[in-house]
């Protein structure tokens, strides 16, 4: 499944934006999962809302983490007044850190929980923020655009929509969000907020895009705790809980089942520990004193059925706790009877590596408990009938679906269009799309770049998709090294090439079919009076190519090396 859209061609040159515009710059998040930015610009000065990455999938193999393209910003970084952080999970704050080490003093606005989480991060990119707190009811000047800040529902404490009020209209920003009538901290989204502010009158509303295709509405993260208390009242052996490391409200609701059942709790992973103790210590978190203990050696003391683990790994990222417990590379060994529950959801391109896990646990015994065969997880999204809900009240002028692939993107618009919004109002863009709001019309007007900025081991951009494309090659066809001494008068081979073969089976290594085609390409060269070293070696690298694939079917990466005799 594709995680993003075709890309299209950037226009160089965008038109004047008038006085009285707002300009909408979009980043990421449309049409993928992930990588949240919107760049809002007016009277000459920017406001970002988000700055989140999106997680590799198997075909971009070595890549941590890709964030969003600041090309379009780097000439603009002085007119940033803001980045403000609607929730902290790291599809909305994990590219922050790359983009402060551009302009450190940029000021991030958030929620308390939001920001800690962030100011945690930072310190291994020792950058020191300037933050701003806010809260639900907040209303904040940021330059010229006028902030107020809305209470919403998600799947972590303490998320915010941001209402952003400029001379060319209102927007209206919901972060991600859900209904949840019972939320287990008793923080409701403010439907009466939304209502209001449709009341005053929203030109552009930007909306979480990610259930649009699910029917009703999403589930109380309340209606868990059933399936949660089973795995414990059931489980023999120990339970393994491998969740987000920022869900809040997930790992409250494990902690109460545990404190109920009589099972001491262990956190294992980085994340998960640094985020809890954040958590805790902010009161967003209750842990009843002596549940946890802090070294795993302590549960050696302990009968299985007195243990619980809450490890990070849901995704089935490979040095996360979970993964490296599956593999046998981690203190804790899966052993038969333990029972491992994973509460997360799984993100559209993770299939392959959550199974993977998931075969590994339960080879070494382990009964696994997901979302597949258990109500173990509820989306922190809202569903269609909960998005109908917000158009009604809200009677937008113009929509901006965001935050899901093109399928939620076009359900979400569609659910719009239904509610009676104007179809040419309801706009289906993309990650460097420019929508320009003038005099009450939101109108694509052309693009920026926004193309997939690739984090490998914290080198910003030092992947690319040429290197992307040789590691895949590595992986899936292997790599031939020939080596051709040549006489540099005649250009002939003085003998036959070194064929050095990797990612072969041992029958398939013999590659003398392509010696011909290579004396060949030499003797061209030698003929055109082609000399240069670079220029002989593409010569043998193509011949050679051409060879090996017609002989074996197979098109590995051929690394040609040559030798004057």
């Amino acid at each position: 499944m594709s995680r993003r859209g075709p890309r299209r061609k950037t226009t160089d040159t965008l038109p004047a934006l008038p006085p009285h515009g707002l300009r909408v710059v979009p980043l990421g998040g449309l049409g993928e999962i992930g990588r949240n930015m919107t760049v809002f610009e007016h009277a000459g000065r920017l406001l970002i809302v988000d700055c989140g990455v999106l997680f590799p999938d198997e075909h971009q193999p070595g890549v941590d983490v890709i964030i969003p393209d600041f090309t379009w910003l780097k000439d603009r970084l002085d007119r940033i007044d803001a980045i403000v952080l609607t929730h902290g999970h790291e599809d909305h704050i994990g590219g922050v850190p790359y983009l402060l080490r551009e302009r450190p003093d940029i000021p991030v606005v958030g929620s308390r929980l939001t920001l800690a989480f962030l100011e945690a991060k930072l310190v291994e990119h020792r950058i020191k923020p300037r933050t701003v707190v806010v809260a639900e009811g907040d209303r904040r000047k940021l330059g010229p655009f006028d902030c107020e800040f809305v209470a919403v529902n998600h799947s972590i404490p303490d998320g915010l929509a941001v209402a952003i009020r400029t001379a060319a209209g209102m927007v209206l920003h919901t972060g991600d969000f859900k209904m949840d009538q019972f939320p287990l901290d008793g923080r409701v989204t403010d439907l009466r907020a939304f209502a209001r502010l449709g009341e005053e009158g929203v030109d552009l509303f930007l909306v979480d895009s990610t259930n649009a295709e699910v029917p009703g509405f999403t589930v109380s993260e309340g209606e868990l705790a059933p399936a949660i208390d089973t795995v414990f009242r059931t489980t023999k052996g120990r339970v393994i809980v491998s969740s987000f490391a920022s869900h809040v409200h997930r790992i409250q609701q494990i902690l109460d089942s545990a404190q109920q059942h009589g099972r001491k709790v262990a956190f294992v992973g980085r994340s998960m520990v640094r985020n809890m103790g954040i958590a805790r210590e902010l009161g967003y978190l209750t842990i009843p004193d002596g549940l946890v203990v802090k070294d795993l050696k302590a549960l050696d003391r302990l009968r299985p059925d007195q243990i619980a683990i809450i490890a990070t790994g849901s995704q089935g990222e490979p040095m996360a706790a979970l993964a490296r417990m599956a593999n046998r590379d981690h203190p804790v060994s899966i052993t038969e009877g333990d029972t491992v529950l994973m509460a997360s959801s799984l993100i559209p391109g993770n299939e392959n590596a959550i199974y993977r896990v998931i075969n590994e646990l339960t080879r070494w015994g382990a009964n696994v408990v997901h979302k597949g065969n258990a109500k173990v997880h509820v989306s922190g999204h809202a569903s269609a009938g909960e998005l109908a809900y917000c158009f009604n009240i809200i009677k937008p002028t113009n929509v901006l679906p965001v935050h899901g692939e093109w399928r939620h993107l076009r359900a979400n618009a569609d659910i719009a269009i239904r509610t009676g919004i104007d179809p040419e109002r309801v706009l289906i863009a993309q990650d460097g799309s420019v929508i320009d709001l003038v005099d009450g019309r939101a109108r694509i007007t052309g693009s920026v770049p926004a193309g997939l900025v690739y984090v490998d081991n914290m080198t910003v951009g030092g992947a690319t998709e040429e290197s992307l494309h040789v590691r895949r090659t590595l992986a899936e066809e292997g790599v031939v090294t020939i080596v051709c001494i040549v006489d540099p008068d005649t250009g002939a081979l003085v003998e036959d090439p070194e064929y050095l073969a990797h990612g072969f089976p041992p029958e398939a290594t013999d590659f003398s079919s392509a010696t011909p085609a290579i004396q060949k390409a030499l003797t061209k060269a030698s003929n055109d009076r082609i000399e240069d070293l670079e220029q002989l070696e593409e010569l043998v690298r193509r011949a050679a190519s051409s060879a090996v694939h017609r002989a074996h079917r197979r098109s590995p990466l051929i690394i040609p090396v040559i030798v004057d005799a």
